[in-house]
């Protein structure tokens, strides 16, 4: 008896469709629920703002120092604690704790963001796909995690001492409070939202949209994309910074060309089996 393929046949168990206007619905509703969520977890950062403000303020006074005896990452000083931040406008200081409260609410409650984005796309996944609910949640919620965290440690110090240092023997810096977070928060976000390159990468080859193989061919073209997204992104014009978030990209790139071949062949290796069990079933049936 002729059969389809295991993948043709899981195709008519997906629930049907959802209406267009149905599927906007659930759009408006999850849109809502993360309004709601980021409003509660501002609340409660605002709470805090003034600690989160001089947890933010470390990258300007300090840089991560390697060194081959323990503890073999530490922050150290750097020349820049004699500068202080200034405002500039009556409104200027209260604007800066509502953004640093708006921004850190939205991190803390990103799991239920994330989820409310797998809602959205789930009906065009199979059935069998959307047990992987909880994975994509803690997967893509670790990732922003760990892109704020890693542009917190590693590029904010690395980007501030260079700036504050770079030919700046005759200048005495004033920075403006407002300006220092907007470049810390855009900075925070910016690779936080380039961590989830990987899961992007992978859902499009999941989704059939592009192969593995068609991205490791346009390998030198994603180099490119790179360096101008990270143009792009990056809140300054100079090339120092543009480099620190495009090798992270070119990186997170091959990570998820790397996850999509390993989940291809996990999936190519469960349905041949699934193939076979059926296969043996219907010759012992014709016996």
């Amino acid at each position: 008896m002729s059969r389809g393929s295991y993948r043709e046949r899981q195709r008519p168990e997906m629930t049907d469709r959802q209406p267009i206007i149905e599927h906007l619905g659930e759009l408006r509703k999850g849109i809502f629920i993360s309004l709601i969520v980021v409003a509660i977890g501002f609340a409660v950062s605002f709470y805090y703002s003034e600690h989160i403000f001089s947890i933010l303020t470390l990258p300007m006074h300090s840089i991560l120092s390697l060194s081959l005896e323990g503890p073999y990452l530490s922050f150290r000083e750097t020349g820049n604690t004699d500068i202080n931040l200034v405002f500039l406008a009556p409104a200027e200081a209260l604007w800066m704790h509502f953004k640093i409260s708006f921004i850190s609410g939205a991190i803390a409650t990103s799991p239920v963001i994330f989820y409310q984005v797998w809602k959205f796309v789930s009906p065009g996944l199979l059935l069998k796909e959307k047990k992987y609910a909880l994975p994509f949640v803690f997967v893509t919620t670790s990732l922003f995690i760990a892109g704020a965290l890693f542009c917190f440690i590693v590029v904010l110090p690395f980007a501030m001492n260079f700036l504050l240092n770079y030919k700046t023997e005759n200048i005495k810096p004033m920075i403006s409070v407002g300006k220092y977070i907007d470049f810390c928060l855009k900075f925070i976000i910016a690779f936080g939202l380039v961590f989830e390159l990987p899961v992007i990468v992978v859902f499009l080859t999941r989704m059939g949209i592009v192969t593995t193989e068609f991205l490791s061919k346009n390998r030198k073209y994603a180099v490119l994309v790179a360096f101008v997204l990270a143009a792009f992104l990056t809140p300054t014009p100079d090339a120092f910074n543009q480099t620190l978030m495009a090798v992270p990209i070119i990186v997170l790139y091959e990570a998820g060309i790397l996850a999509s071949k390993i989940l291809n062949r996990i999936s190519s290796r469960k349905e041949n089996e699934n193939e076979k069990n059926e296969n043996n079933e219907d010759q012992d049936g014709e016996q």
